[in-house]
């Protein structure tokens, strides 16, 4: 994996462990298509659900190539974080203990309190493993004077 970092950048890991909303585009034969994921990093891969509804598992086993975009963004105090992914993904099995890792990230670690949408997982949903070959890394914050 190539890290492409500007004059002013940040710890790419670190940014990753936050429960951010990915943008994973992905190529179809009617033109590109976008899809706000939750992810999870792990073995230097992005790890993302998908469930029997999504259709973004069918374009990836048609086209593996995809992008990935992630902004970690305050208006109050200008913070625009950027991480720009490009690369390949495969439809995996799924593992609900991965499954479990990626939930409590957004959700925290206790699971009885999870809305029932994210208890016992569909053993039909899948994992996209993405894995990147490029990654953008750029601070774009701004001062805010008020």
């Amino acid at each position: 994996m190539e890290i492409i970092r500007g004059k002013r950048s940040f710890d790419l890991d670190k940014f990753l462990t936050k429960p951010l909303f990915a943008h994973l585009s992905t190529a179809s034969s009617e033109g590109p298509r976008e899809s706000p994921v939750w992810f999870f990093w792990k073995d230097k891969c992005l790890w993302i659900i998908g469930t029997p509804v999504d259709t973004f598992p069918l374009r990836i086993d048609e086209n593996p190539n995809c992008a990935i975009g992630i902004v970690d963004f305050d208006p109050a105090t200008g913070k625009v974080l950027h991480a720009g992914f490009r690369g390949k993904a495969t439809v995996e099995p799924f593992n609900s203990n991965l499954a479990k890792r990626l939930f409590s990230k957004y959700l925290g670690s206790k699971e009885k309190e999870w809305d029932a949408r994210f208890k016992n997982q569909d053993p039909e949903n899948v994992f996209i493993r993405f894995v990147p070959e490029t990654v953008v890394v750029r601070n774009q914050s701004y001062n805010v004077n008020r």
